[in-house]
């Protein structure tokens, strides 16, 4: 589904990513890990198109996307839940999903939220009238995946989603993921710090360091303490 051959990327004349080889299969979950500052959120972003490529080829649906805008990749399938959330906090929980259905080219009208949001995410529709800036971080969170979702996305990339978040309400957020996953058919790249979710919710992982991949595995098949190692030096 999704496919990079050396990638690199720079801001200016600072090398960032340097010649990345990553996949991501149809309906597949991938964990992408590393330190901060080795490259992660620039490497989605690369992706879904907030920044260039500075060498090598992005493919998703088997179609070169490496030069599309950001847009574009968008309706092609990608879904993008930025670190941070970037929800529109000067707007109602129902405006910020409406937004996001608008901007799906499979959506029958601007306001069309598929049923499906709700039963992913029950406390929306309760907030559903409040501004997205009084919401807790949770909620917050909860939102900005709904509001990828509504889009319809083949492939759901997620930059730290666990951040800030309390562990009760991360609980939702790893059963709503697997709910996308398995019911949905929707594939997941997530950049996550916290191993044990990522190695929860994973058929595979990437290790990053210094712009690179320095460790490809299959949790099941892996030791953790070689991952923990990595993440630490």
């Amino acid at each position: 589904m999704l496919s990079l051959s050396g990638v690199s990327a720079a801001y200016g004349k600072s090398q960032v990513l340097r010649g990345i080889d990553l996949s991501v299969g149809p309906g597949e979950s991938v964990s992408l890990l590393g330190r901060n500052g080795v490259g992660k959120t620039t490497l989605l972003r690369t992706i879904v198109g907030h920044h260039a490529a500075a060498s090598g080829s992005i493919a998703f649906l088997g179609d070169d996307v490496t030069a599309q805008p950001a847009y574009k990749r968008a309706r092609r399938g990608i879904g993008y839940v930025p670190q941070g959330r970037g929800i529109f906090s000067h707007l109602t929980v129902d405006e910020n999903l409406r937004l996001g259905a608008a901007g799906s080219p499979r959506s029958r009208t601007a306001e069309a939220i598929p049923s499906y949001i709700f039963e992913l995410f029950p406390v929306l529709q309760r907030v559903g009238q409040r501004k997205g800036g009084v919401l807790s971080g949770g909620e917050q969170q909860q939102l900005a995946i709904a509001r990828a979702m509504v889009a319809q996305p083949k492939l759901l990339i997620l930059d730290e989603p666990t951040e800030g978040i309390q562990p009760s309400i991360v609980q939702q957020i790893e059963e709503s993921l697997r709910e996308i996953r398995t019911r949905l058919k929707v594939a997941i790249l997530l950049v996550e710090q916290y191993l044990d979710f990522a190695w929860s919710i994973a058929d595979r992982f990437y290790v990053m360091r210094r712009g690179q991949i320095v460790l490809e595995g299959n949790p099941r098949e892996s030791d953790p303490s070689s991952v923990h190692h990595l993440l630490s030096v």
